[in-house]
């Protein structure tokens, strides 16, 4: 068990696990004041881009060489991080949901979710862990701006705003999430 908080601690998890719970209680107190509508996606969707950010910042270790010569495999470690990470800003925007009067639908919490951690993912491996909150933060900004869509390709642009059950949405969280998660689980964070 030793490994375990060993890890969690130099991913920086406890701190990051604090910032999920403030984002999360932050939305609960902005919804209760009646900030954002019934059935308005942008809300939740900030939570959790806040939260797959604050998650992300553990993607990269304090020590590069100690990640290269360790003797166990990082793969399924880091795959477990992405994943368990997801549920947890999922679980915390669910719950602080529970306590407002917004809802949003549990399908499009799991899609936001995985989509976002897949980008941050894909973030760690392409630039770095310190790096890993661009891409869910570019395209979240991109979402807000973009003006509604109504072809395929700015249904797959504007996917994180877009009503649980759409395919363009769905797939592309799909591809999104397994494509990060696998490239951040095999090449690790850029060095």
């Amino acid at each position: 068990m030793r490994w375990l908080t060993l890890y969690a601690r130099s991913r920086r998890i406890p701190a990051s696990f604090a910032a999920v719970l403030l984002c999360a209680a932050a939305v609960c107190g902005l919804v209760r004041d009646g900030g954002g509508g019934s059935g308005d996606p942008r809300l939740p969707v900030l939570v959790l881009a806040a939260g797959v950010m604050a998650v992300s910042a553990g993607f990269g270790g304090q020590d590069r060489a100690l990640d290269r010569t360790a003797a166990i495999r990082w793969a399924p470690r880091r795959a477990a991080h992405v994943l368990l990470g997801g549920a947890v800003t999922g679980a915390a925007l669910l719950m602080a949901q529970t306590l407002g009067a917004d809802r949003s639908a549990l399908a499009f919490v799991v899609r936001d979710g995985a989509g976002l951690m897949g980008l941050a993912a894909l973030g760690a491996a392409l630039w770095g862990g310190h790096y890993a909150w661009t891409l869910p933060f570019t395209w979240l900004s991109f979402a807000f701006l973009a003006p509604p869509p109504t072809s395929t390709p700015a249904r797959v642009a504007s996917w994180l705003l877009l009503p649980p059950g759409t395919t363009a949405a769905t797939w592309t969280a799909l591809v999104l999430a397994v494509t990060g998660t696998t490239a951040y689980a095999v090449a690790g964070p850029r060095r």
